[in-house]
């Protein structure tokens, strides 16, 4: 099974959206680009819906049949692990090995001293063209960044091969995470990762760094851009040179979690990914969630009731909420409006406030962020939550479409 050039990934709560979500995938087939729709969803998000990873692959493929999809599509185990990934296995075609937790962990001293023995070819390595610092990498320097990811690439070996146990290794794809720790992986570390994937047998077709800057949930890029568009294009010229070097599997591309949103970044990737002809897969989180609040909201009073309750609920288990989420959002309390004052609000003023328009001067990002990991109250309220969604489908579905389009494939994928 190979992955396109170009693929998102599209998480969906609660799996009412897929409908909607595929039709901003036709659009942008109609206007020139093949995307590939990638539906993911994470053992936490199940855990915290009650739901069973099944579900998205009976959401996934009832969209494509309902709108004639004739494309690739793919239904991705977010971020499991050896001790999650069973119940993932049936339905799922694409895997995110999530290893960011086994970052720094200690590797055998025999694992260490085989690797840099036989990689010791890395310490004489050709210029790589076009990188922005030339690559530095002596003796010293492989043994510490061994030290510091072997034992997570190791431990992605054995998961890999758990599931190509169970499902044959031509039947999914294998995407492997770094991203979610708090030291961004330079691009010689990069190269040193992609020789231990290598040595692992691990045919990984996405690969999800960590980079340098903020990537919160569901809010723009922090940090500084021109130092991302540096390492950007470093890291595609670093993948470039492994898949030659190391006998990866050709269609390797750079994966962007927590993607959603990133909007002062999307030229720089956009400009790389056409100047190297490289793949890209973007994951864009939960925004989907999101966009069903503001379609309610915009749907009339019983609507806005209920996305202002799930507000105020979300104020009240701040610290509940945003606990698990600690190292991909950044909220300042202080700028959260009371609950009282936003029972107040129209329809159209709760909507401002959520959706991502950084022109819109009600815009608040802090409140995006606490509603992006607060879907758990609207899971709580069960029924009422899902018939008000289900009741207001059309007005929903436009902010789903629009959302994805509008604001991702076509700055990414588009340059528009």
């Amino acid at each position: 099974m190979k992955l396109g050039k170009y693929s998102m990934g599209i998480g969906d709560r609660f799996g009412r959206q897929g409908k909607a979500q595929l039709t901003a995938f036709v659009e942008a087939r109609r206007q020139g680009v093949d995307v590939i729709p990638v539906w993911n969803k994470s053992n936490r998000e199940h855990l915290i819906v009650h739901t069973e990873p099944v579900s998205v692959r009976v959401e996934a493929d009832a969209a494509v049949g309902a709108l004639s999809w004739n494309g690739e599509y793919h239904v991705d185990a977010d971020h499991i692990g050896l001790k999650t990934v069973d119940r993932f296995l049936a339905p799922s075609d694409f895997f995110t090995i999530d290893v960011a937790d086994f970052i720094g962990r200690p590797a055998s001293e025999d694992s260490l001293r085989a690797f840099t023995a036989s990689h010791a070819k890395l310490k004489n390595l050709p210029p790589i063209a076009g990188l922005s610092t030339p690559l530095a990498l002596d003796a010293d320097r492989l043994s510490a960044i061994a030290r510091q990811y072997l034992a997570a690439v190791q431990e992605a070996g054995r998961i890999y091969r758990h599931i190509a146990a169970a499902k044959g290794a031509d039947n999914f794809i294998a995407e492997v995470s770094m991203d979610e720790t708090d030291r961004a992986q330079t691009p010689v570390e990069l190269l040193v990762i992609l020789a231990a994937m290598a040595a692992e047998h691990i045919p990984l077709q996405t690969i999800a760094p960590k980079f340098t800057g903020r990537f919160n949930k569901g809010v723009d890029y922090r940090g500084d851009v021109a130092q991302f568009r540096r390492e950007f294009n470093d890291d595609l010229l670093i993948i470039n040179f492994a898949v030659k070097e190391f006998s990866l599997p050709e269609n390797l591309k750079l994966s962007v979690h927590s993607g959603s949103d990133k909007f002062s970044i999307y030229e720089a990737i956009h400009g790389a990914v056409r100047k190297h002809g490289a793949g890209l897969h973007l994951k864009t989180a939960g925004t989907t969630w999101l966009e069903e609040l503001i379609g309610l909201a915009l749907s009339g009073p019983e609507g806005l009731r209920v996305a202002t309750d799930v507000y105020a609920a979300a104020l009240g288990r701040f610290d509940e909420l945003c606990g698990p989420y600690a190292s991909v959002i950044d909220i300042n309390a202080t700028k959260l409006p009371p609950a009282a004052d936003v029972r107040r609000w129209t329809g159209r003023q709760f909507a401002a406030a959520l959706r991502h328009d950084q022109t819109c001067s009600a815009f608040n990002p802090d409140l995006r962020q606490l509603l992006h990991v607060g879907y758990k109250v609207a899971a709580e309220m069960g029924q009422r939550y899902l018939h008000a969604v289900e009741a207001n489908e059309a007005v929903i579905s436009e902010q789903v479409t629009n959302n994805i389009f509008e604001r991702h494939l076509k700055p990414i994928f588009l340059g528009d």
